[in-house]
């Protein structure tokens, strides 16, 4: 069968919950490739819509100008995009609601909801969808023999740092610090862990094979 060359590039992660086979359930994300900023817009704008250089930049200034204002003074402002609201929250825990006061809430950020038109037309389904070939997530950390071999690699001089576990265990860093830390605890640690200056060495305790 071949390779499929086109379509959306995508990737698989791990979420919190297990299936039957106690593996982690998996779900599907786009693999970001490219990223386009308000030069690029006003860039492509100019060459295929006909718009005047600056004018998209001047544009969403004046949009952004516009819509914080009437957010700031606790508006809804509905655009082709979707809509906009401030989102409040309410600190403490409360249950009389005659005992809750202006103080007592806070302002919690911005609540975007797209528009129906939005959504259908940024479909991005129509040339179908392509794996890209990496590890699951973290679903290495599963794996004994590859973390075991990553450790290996890692130890420098009798311990290990979290950056270069990164490297070879291609873990990100909070995934590398929880498991560099595991082996610091129960009855009989691989690791042990102490900090110099900022950076945490994890010294070998056991041989790591």
């Amino acid at each position: 069968m071949p390779r499929k060359i086109d379509g959306v590039l995508f990737e698989l992660q791990p979420r919190p919950t297990k299936g039957d086979d106690g593996k982690p359930l998996l779900y599907a994300q786009p693999v970001i490739e490219q990223k386009h900023d308000l030069d690029d817009i006003d860039t492509f704008c100019a060459k295929y819509r006909h718009t005047s250089k600056g004018e998209m930049k001047r544009l969403f200034s004046l949009l952004e100008e516009v819509t914080t204002m009437w957010l700031s003074q606790g508006h809804r402002v509905e655009t082709p995009f979707g809509s906009f609201a401030p989102k409040l929250r309410l600190l403490g825990e409360h249950t009389d609601p005659d005992k809750v006061l202006g103080r007592d809430i806070m302002y919690g950020g911005v609540e975007f909801i797209p528009s129906k038109q939005f959504v259908k037309d940024a479909d991005c389904s129509l040339d179908g969808f392509r794996k890209h070939k990496v590890s699951v997530g973290n679903s290495q950390v599963y794996d004994a023999k590859a973390m075991d071999e990553a450790l290996a690699k890692s130890t420098r001089y009798g311990y290990i740092t979290i950056s270069t576990f990164m490297i070879f265990s291609r873990l990100k860093y909070n995934s590398a610090k929880n498991y560099l830390d595991s082996l610091c605890q129960g009855e009989h640690p691989r690791l042990r862990r102490y900090k110099e200056g900022r950076t945490w060495h994890y010294a070998v305790i056991s041989s790591i094979r």
